[in-house]
């Protein structure tokens, strides 16, 4: 099998696990280049011996853009960065891998998917959730109709972050981040709800900065969201939970009811056992934001190998997630202006 020679463009917090990913999957890809501003922090990862032979090391983007036998890009730089980067290398014929969340607004988002689609390059976001054992047999009862009608559902993510997360420069600020908790922590799960629900039809949030931190944006929001088919449900989220509590999804059906806790399903319908896939896993929600396990990198990252291999939209396609970045700009609009927003 020809190997997939591939980029990754960011060296900071996000690249550990895609570095492991990249390890676990040596035999389907090789990694060409580390493209990195820093190059302490190129170094370092270098003497971490996280890196293959293989990789080069570069400040230079052009280095990449340049090799015309990488057909891959990893972007793992911080949001506000994407749809430029991302529209280099998709004019390069790279196929992206973005990590979320897609860009910095919905509006970026959708010129970043435009871009890739007018060059025919594949776009898929780095959305683990999807790609959970239990996540992905539940999408398959979803789709096959076997649970009923969705009634209600809910979301919960409530994480803890101290202070001294956000006293890093840009973190949780609007010219960087995009927003707050509903951008950077909540959205796997929002992005998981909509994947399994589909798009509410119309919501009304509330979010605010509470005492427990000094940031720019949320660290605390709430939202009522109502679907076309009549379900209605609720989103819980917050950074302030000390010390952060498993995110939670909980879906009501006519012939079932669903819950997705730390990764885990358990399902259960009338006149028959619990049905149970997946073990608890750890996601980062207490004061260490990378205290998580990179199966579900893994998982996504073969997922997009085999899309660009076959031709076909990967899991986490890009223009799928665009209804997560809707959903987080619509509760802050409907908390900004105190009505409810149409989507």
């Amino acid at each position: 099998m020809t190997r997939l020679r591939i980029a990754v463009v960011g060296a900071g917090m996000a690249a550990p696990p895609h570095l492991r990913s990249l390890r676990d999957l040596q035999d389907r890809v090789e990694l060409a280049w580390v493209c990195g501003r820093d190059p302490a922090r190129l170094q370092r990862l270098q003497a971490e011996g996280v890196l293959p032979a293989s990789a080069r090391l570069t400040t230079r983007l052009d280095d990449v853009l340049e090799d015309t036998g990488v057909g891959a890009a990893l972007v793992l730089t911080p949001p506000d960065t994407h749809l430029a980067l991302g529209e280099r290398l998709a004019a390069a014929g790279k196929h992206l891998l973005v990590e979320k969340p897609l860009a910095l607004t919905a509006a970026q988002a959708e010129a970043l998917v435009a871009a890739c689609e007018r060059h025919g390059v594949r776009l898929a976001v780095m959305l683990q959730h999807r790609a959970s054992p239990a996540a992905l047999q539940l999408a398959e009862l979803v789709r096959s109709s076997a649970l009923g009608r969705l009634t209600g559902a809910s979301a919960s993510v409530r994480w803890w972050r101290p202070q001294r997360y956000y006293d890093q420069p840009g973190r949780g600020t609007l010219a960087r981040d995009g927003g707050g908790v509903l951008m950077t922590q909540a959205i796997h799960t929002l992005d998981l709800l909509l994947h399994l629900a589909g798009t509410p039809q119309r919501v009304s949030g509330l979010a605010a900065t509470t005492p427990v931190h000094r940031m720019e944006t949320e660290d605390r929001a709430c939202a009522v969201l109502q679907w076309a088919g009549g379900a209605i449900g609720v989103l819980d989220a917050t950074t302030a939970a000390w010390p952060g509590y498993p995110e939670r999804i909980a879906l009501d059906f006519t012939q079932a009811t669903a819950t997705l806790q730390a990764g885990a399903l358990r399902l259960e319908r009338p006149g028959a056992a619990p049905l149970l896939v997946g073990q608890p896993q750890a996601s980062g929600g207490g004061a260490d934001p990378m205290a998580f396990d990179h199966a579900g990198h893994r998982a996504v990252l073969q997922d997009f190998l085999a899309a660009v291999a076959e031709g076909r939209p990967a899991l986490t396609e890009g223009r799928s997630a665009l209804a997560a970045q809707r959903l987080v700009e619509a509760v802050l609009q409907s908390a900004r202006t105190g009505r409810a927003v149409a989507l």
